[in-house]
């Protein structure tokens, strides 16, 4: 598989592509002109794949925590994150294909997975270890 990149060259502002090899191929033979912001957003409102959000549908947009992004910085499966974080399978996929939002209290849990994962795994590996209320020697059970 060949990849190519494109990029604009510092020193002279020409859009080259980086070969596999590393050489550099210019692709526009005259460097490439700034645009205004003016400039760029008329371009938006021509493009009907770019226009830009009205503030009502700023308003009206959901953010979803990133858990895709989570899982892949931890570098699990959907199997492996949704075992070690006891969140159940089916919930993590909805979540990642946008078919439902977690709620306050999921989004507080996967803050606290994001920030400090093997605190979250060590404490839950240490409440399944511990004995309940009515377990153990004196119990009968």
């Amino acid at each position: 598989m060949t990849i190519i990149t494109s990029r604009i060259r510092n020193r002279d502002g020409a859009l080259v592509t980086t070969r596999p090899d590393g050489r550099e191929e210019i692709v526009a033979k005259r460097p490439v002109r700034e645009m205004t912001e003016k400039e760029i957003h008329a371009a938006a409102l021509r493009d009907p794949d770019a226009r830009p959000w009205s503030d009502g549908e700023l308003r009206r947009a959901k953010t979803t925590p990133g858990v895709r992004v989570i899982r892949r910085a931890l570098k699990l499966s959907q199997e492996e994150f949704a075992a070690r974080f006891h969140i159940p399978l089916g919930t993590l996929r909805d979540w990642e294909q946008g078919r439902k939002e977690p709620d306050a209290a999921a989004r507080a849990y996967l803050i606290a997975i994001a920030r400090n994962p093997s605190a979250v795994a060590k404490a839950l590996h240490a409440s399944e270890r511990r004995p309940g209320p009515n377990t153990g020697p004196n119990t009968g059970t």
